[in-house]
């Protein structure tokens, strides 16, 4: 196996002995792991994609899970009414499968019953209620399982943009 020299300067030292001792003592497999990830974000940069990360659970804080995946999106779908609110997000992967987020707010309730001014001004006593929303992420192969999965206009315009190169070179 051939050696590499890697000069470390004093001030990068620390982040270097961190890093072999996250790897269990292998600084090489640190290393290889870190160029990995290195090199296959800038050649999806370099052909349009983009490091797309995502938040996937219930609730609605940063205590959820996060997902990161190179992609680019080709679609978005709001859907709202007057308790809860629902994003659809599809994206193209580097890998050319199809990723969709969605996210759901927290169901809303306003269970006052007040009439009159002071219910217009929101004077006086309220009381709400809400659950805690939640996101999801699914991946599918192919278009035709991201259909049964996503409404039909948003489908349309998802269909219409995925063949299309996410980067198109111009030689003018």
């Amino acid at each position: 196996m051939p050696n590499k020299t890697i000069y470390v300067s004093d001030s990068d030292l620390p982040i270097y002995n961190r890093a072999q001792e996250l790897a269990g003592g292998n600084l090489s497999k640190a290393i290889s792991t870190a160029l990995r990830r290195y090199v296959d974000a800038e050649e999806g940069r370099l052909e349009g994609f983009e490091e797309i990360t995502v938040r996937v659970g219930p609730g609605t804080g940063r205590n959820r899970q996060r997902q990161r995946f190179t992609g680019v999106k080709i679609g978005e779908w709001v859907s709202s009414n007057n308790r809860t609110a629902e994003i659809l997000r599809v994206y193209r992967s580097k890998s050319g499968r199809f990723v969709l987020h969605t996210e759901k707010s927290p169901d809303y309730t306003h269970l006052t019953d007040e009439t009159g001014w002071r219910k217009l001004l929101g004077l006086g006593e309220q009381t709400y209620a809400m659950n805690t929303g939640e996101s999801t992420l699914v991946v599918v192969d192919t278009l035709q399982e991201l259909k049964a999965k996503i409404p039909a206009e948003l489908y349309e315009m998802v269909a219409a943009s995925a063949e299309a190169p996410p980067v198109q070179d111009l030689d003018i």
